[in-house]
């Protein structure tokens, strides 16, 4: 049997190798832990001499250096819907579920309790689910300010319904609708599930006759016209009933920051160009004159 004999011969390390040539550092090893490290030359390229420092790199130019466009980019969404909420704008966007709509229905209470001053509500590429959709028609008809939706993107589904239960409603130029049956589903006992059917029921009966009152068309066509998922363009949309118009600065009276100051005349101009004050239009300077004509 091979015993080891740790106690009469204890291990030792080896010895460190002797680094070739003068040590260019101070320590016991070749490459000590605290001490600075050789750098590597290129062949023939001659060393710094005895206290000679290595060449310091030249500093960055301060005008190179990369800027940060957005200095606390965890802020920025909550201050910017807070700077829309001080103008009475809310923004809208993705699927509405329950928690959006709890969210999107206390900034609407939150700007009628402040006054009843005209609110502006941006709807991009939404989609919503029933009850959630139908909560926020609730409240839509109980704020007692104007509401004006203005629809970008794809809006499709229940979310439709808060477009109708708005008092005006604009479209702008890239936006489109679908008019479809939302998707639920429902599991349980035989009676819960046909209890919810008949919930489920009626509230489609709620959404689509919203829908058929502001089209000023029949609750059975609005149906069928869901089962086949309708798309509309914003032509179609206007001649269809869903929207009023399209998005112009000039087609929401009432709304800060939207009014074009009026622009004089020029010669041949017939009397009405498109960059002159219309109907709701705010007056630049308050006197009631045109043109720059003072009496």
């Amino acid at each position: 049997m091979i015993k080891p004999r740790a106690q009469e011969f204890p291990l030792r390390p080896f010895p460190p190798e002797p680094f070739p040539g003068p040590e260019p550092f101070p320590g016991p090893g070749p490459f000590p832990g605290p001490g600075p490290r050789p750098v590597p030359r290129r062949p023939g390229q001659p060393g710094p001499g005895p206290g000679q420092p290595e060449p310091a790199r030249p500093a960055q130019n301060p005008a190179m250096a990369p800027a940060r466009v957005w200095f606390d980019p965890r802020a920025w969404p909550e201050s910017l819907y807070e700077r829309l909420l001080d103008r009475r704008i809310v923004m809208v966007h993705g699927n509405l579920d329950g928690d959006a709509a709890t969210r999107l229905c206390a900034q609407l209470l939150t700007l009628d309790a402040e006054g009843t001053a005209p609110i502006r509500l941006e709807m991009q590429n939404l989609s919503a689910e029933l009850p959630a959709a139908l909560s926020v028609m609730g409240i839509l008809d109980v704020v007692r300010g104007p509401v004006t939706a203005c629809a970008g993107g794809r809006i499709e589904g229940p979310a439709l319904g808060i477009l109708a239960a708005c008092r005006y409603r604009q479209a702008y130029p890239n936006a489109m609708f679908v008019l479809s049956e939302p998707q639920v589903s429902f599991d349980g006992t035989v009676t819960a599930v046909a209890s919810r059917e008949e919930q489920a029921r009626a509230m489609l009966d709620e959404l689509f006759g919203r829908i058929a009152e502001v089209t000023g068309r029949e609750a059975d066509q609005v149906r069928a016209d869901a089962r086949r998922d309708r798309l509309f363009s914003v032509a179609e949309a206007i001649e269809y009933g869903l929207v009023e118009g399209r998005a112009t600065a000039r087609g929401l009276p009432g709304l800060p920051g939207l009014a074009r100051p009026a622009r004089p005349a020029r010669q041949g101009d017939g009397g009405g160009g498109d960059g002159g004050p219309g109907p709701g239009d705010e007056q630049p300077g308050g006197d009631g004159h045109r043109n720059g004509e003072h009496d």
